[in-house]
């Protein structure tokens, strides 16, 4: 038995023997060490950006797989820096958030224009930086949610980055202000050199349903990731799918009966494989989020998502509290052991 086999404990079987049928893998446009090669090189894409993102899938444990592990942190803005750094008020230094990435291995290090400009000059050469471009601030009181712009795009360019990524709030009132400046953002981004990541959420209080959140439902995120896409994201980060049924549940929008009786089941790796088709048959990679911080029971979140996002056809995961908010040591074999998921022969795609 794997050592991911082991941390799934009672669910090992149901998650690694699991088959997609819906929609089968040979019809996907999988993650590999010749992913470039196979799938980007279709694309508009400069040299310069097939360049950065090679850095990207060249870098950490992760190097030469295909697979992306990346650390995040731009929760001193979404959160508060207090909600953030309290537990752990060693990351209130951007240095020491670089330097976890490192040590634990991530091909990528994401944060603010302030905390990666404060540490460019000692670190853009030596991990692949992402600049995080808009964030919503709580610290607006009565609280709105909203994406506003932080950084430009030559910012992030003159400090050395790789990539640049942003959010949008699909399905708010907002969104299609944010479309359009994401839009611009990523044009500027490309013609640049440099990678593009949406953070492609979904916020509205009408998503919500009788105690059932359909922010995570697979019918819902799959198309905010179909609309990143259109974007040109190169790489679309969402939330792992959690249920269904959103657009018909509440009663907006247009699906198909076939999205529910054929492309989707209630098991999770088929929710994750409709997110990765979603991504046009998978030629922006998906990368799932690791969630909140939750304790004891971090570890085996982390790697249980990292198995349903493999087997489903993504491309790695994106985690950030559940690994900064811990004494570096236990941050670092947190991020390992989402990595050995990828690492592992034994967890296949589906």
């Amino acid at each position: 038995m794997s050592d991911t086999a082991k941390m799934l404990g009672d669910e090992a079987n149901y998650l690694l023997e699991h088959r997609c049928s819906a929609i089968p893998r040979e019809q996907l446009h999988l993650p590999g060490p010749d992913f470039i090669d196979r799938v980007m090189i279709d694309n508009d894409r400069s040299p310069q950006v097939l360049r950065n993102m090679q850095a990207l899938y060249n870098h950490g444990r992760l190097g030469g797989t295909g697979y992306l592990s990346i650390l995040p942190v731009d929760q001193g803005i979404e959160h508060s820096a207090g909600a953030s750094f309290a537990p752990n008020p060693l990351y209130f230094d951007p240095a020491n958030i670089v330097e976890l990435a490192i040590e634990g291995g991530c091909n990528a290090v994401a944060s603010t224009l302030g905390g990666l400009s404060s540490v460019a000059r000692r670190y853009a050469h030596k991990i692949p930086m992402l600049l995080k471009l808009n964030h919503n601030e709580t610290l607006t009181y009565p609280t709105m949610h909203d994406q506003t712009l932080f950084a430009s795009v030559e910012q992030a360019h003159d400090m050395g980055c790789a990539a640049v990524g942003a959010t949008i709030y699909f399905g708010s009132p907002e969104c299609r202000r944010q479309i359009e400046e994401i839009s611009a953002a990523f044009e500027r981004a490309h013609e640049l050199g440099m990678v593009t990541v949406l953070w492609a959420y979904l916020r509205n209080p009408a998503f919500k349903q009788d105690g059932t959140d359909y922010h995570v439902a697979a019918d819902l995120t799959g198309q905010a990731i179909h609309l990143a896409a259109t974007l040109k994201a190169d790489i679309v980060k969402q939330k792992l799918a959690e249920t269904n049924d959103g657009y018909r549940t509440i009663g907006f929008g247009h699906t198909h009966y076939k999205v529910y009786s054929e492309l989707t089941s209630e098991h999770p790796i088929d929710l994750a494989r409709y997110q990765v088709a979603s991504c046009y048959m998978g030629r922006a990679g998906l990368i799932n989020s690791g969630g909140a911080s939750g304790g004891e029971s971090d570890l085996a979140q982390a790697v249980r998502t990292a198995v349903i996002n493999k087997r489903g056809g993504g491309m790695g995961l994106i985690s950030g509290r559940k690994a900064f908010q811990k004494p570096m040591a236990e941050g670092v074999q947190l991020l390992n052991a989402i990595q050995d998921v990828y690492l592992d022969p034994q967890v296949t795609i589906a």
